[in-house]
């Protein structure tokens, strides 16, 4: 585990935004952290990249104590706020090189590295530009730029997509997928639950302060929607043959063509069933599991967010 915390705890006056918080995070996992606004997610990454000291609890990134050794966790992480300052005046390219110096970054390193940053983010032919020129959502790939400048191996990423068009989202959601098969490690805030089960390892939904459910997408949704539903559709009616298909699967659901059934089992139950109906002569067109929607389980899961940790 590269990231552990022993109930974490964050108190602004009365206010507890993060309570007793417990969390691992294995080393090139990327863990995203969901929940609705005031729930902690913010206040959780700003304790682990040590820009605020716990109240109480403790935590620890890459064996370091976030708050005994808060330098070097600083300087080895890469930090992206929702809502980054940039030096407006300054151009991207003093700009990601200013922060490269800061890192401690060679100059001819630092070169190399801000090319390749810019070139993988679209922006190199106007580095010579000032910042204030740049969109909303061209700013928000400059912050990461910075974020990413000193090649951290650890990640803290807070709505890295905000403000931007689809086109630029999916050029950063890439370049984060990317990032997994060289070992880094992520934790990612985001409101966007499409982005959230398309990156994410694990999932922690927070409330209050509290982690209230963790696991993998489709941990999170067996847990919370049941077993997986099944769609099969035929060439031909079903006819006769459906008392036939009731007694190998429980029909939920049917029409002249289609039928629909649940299993747990679906790489023992789907074979056998597409055995026996090639052996009744029926031809199948299609079997395809239904989607289910994450945004139904994130919901049901908030609303019932007073209950006990959900952990799969």
């Amino acid at each position: 585990m590269i990231i552990e915390t022993q109930n974490l705890t964050k108190e602004f006056g009365s206010l507890r935004a993060v309570d007793g918080l417990n969390l691992q995070i294995r080393e090139g996992e990327i863990l995203v952290l969901l929940g609705p606004n005031g729930a902690g997610k913010t206040t959780t990454v700003r304790l682990l990249a040590s820009i605020l000291k716990p109240t109480s609890g403790r935590a620890t990134v890459a064996g370091y104590d976030v708050v005994e050794q808060a330098k070097i966790i600083r300087r080895m992480v890469g930090f992206l706020t929702e809502f980054p300052g940039l030096y407006l005046r300054m151009s991207l390219g003093d700009y990601l090189d200013f922060f490269g110096e800061l890192y401690g970054i060679s100059k001819e390193k630092r070169r190399r590295r801000s090319e390749e940053l810019m070139e993988r983010f679209g922006v190199l032919g106007i580095r010579e530009k000032r910042l204030a020129e740049f969109s909303k959502g061209m700013r928000q790939r400059v912050a990461l730029m910075r974020t990413l400048i000193h090649d951290p191996q650890i990640l803290f990423l807070d709505e890295p997509t905000s403000a931007m068009d689809p086109h630029s989202a999916k050029m950063v959601r890439d370049y984060i997928r990317g990032l997994r098969s060289s070992r880094h490690t992520i934790l990612l805030c985001t409101h966007n639950l499409a982005e959230a089960e398309s990156l994410a390892d694990r999932m922690a939904i927070i409330s209050q302060g509290r982690i209230i459910a963790l696991g993998t997408p489709g941990e999170l949704k067996r847990q919370l929607l049941g077993v997986p539903l099944f769609e099969l559709r035929l060439a031909s009616p079903l006819d006769s043959l459906l008392s036939r298909v009731g007694e190998w699967v429980e029909i939920e659901e049917h029409g002249p063509y289609w039928f629909r059934y649940r299993t747990a089992l679906p790489e023992e139950v789907n074979p056998l069933l597409l055995h026996r109906l090639a052996e009744e002569g029926a031809e199948v067109v299609t079997l395809s599991e239904l989607p289910r929607s994450l945004e139904e389980v994130y919901l049901r899961i908030v609303e019932d967010g007073d209950g006990d940790t959900l952990s799969v």
